[in-house]
């Protein structure tokens, strides 16, 4: 990113005052009526230490499960970007690690100055540093390109079933 006023970093407490979940919105349905007690216990459920941007796996050195990339325009202390890893412990190729990207979203008046590609290349750098083998992520067939250029390839089908 050329432009100094977007940094590139992890989730903070402080980004719910800075239009996380309005930026969310844009992406899917967000419930705009919780409270900030409400949304500073998730963050706290999600990182449960200080400083801390990985959950860590109970009785387990180093193995994580969260992390959530942000993008702020400083200038305007707004957050217009987003992504988040999510590492999930299999079973299969010796205990390993898979990573699964959710929840990218880039605000409409930043699109096309490749800040999608920015927060997926951070939580793809995450998911190789906590060891994943591979990294999944859905997307609508629309999107299909632009996570093609991020180095993704499609592979097999999605399925879904909404249990609400």
């Amino acid at each position: 990113m050329d432009d100094p006023t977007l940094q590139l970093r992890p989730l903070e407490r402080g980004d719910f005052g800075k239009g996380f979940l309005e930026l969310l919105g844009q992406l899917t349905t967000v419930d705009k009526t919780m409270s900030d007690a409400s949304l500073q216990k998730h963050f706290d459920e999600l990182f449960p230490k200080p400083g801390c941007r990985w959950l860590p796996f109970v009785g387990r050195k180093k193995q994580t499960a969260y992390y959530i990339a942000v993008i702020e325009d400083t200038s305007k202390s707004t957050i217009v970007g987003t992504a988040t890893l999510f590492v999930e412990k299999k079973f299969i190729r010796g205990c390993a690690s898979c990573g699964h990207i959710e929840d990218v979203v880039v605000d409409g008046g930043y699109r096309g100055k490749q800040l999608g590609k920015r927060v997926i290349e951070r939580c793809m750098e995450e998911a190789k540093a906590r060891g994943c083998y591979k990294v999944i992520l859905d997307c609508s067939e629309s999107n299909v390109a632009f996570y093609a250029k991020c180095g993704l390839e499609r592979k097999e089908v999605q399925m879904v079933r909404y249990l609400d």
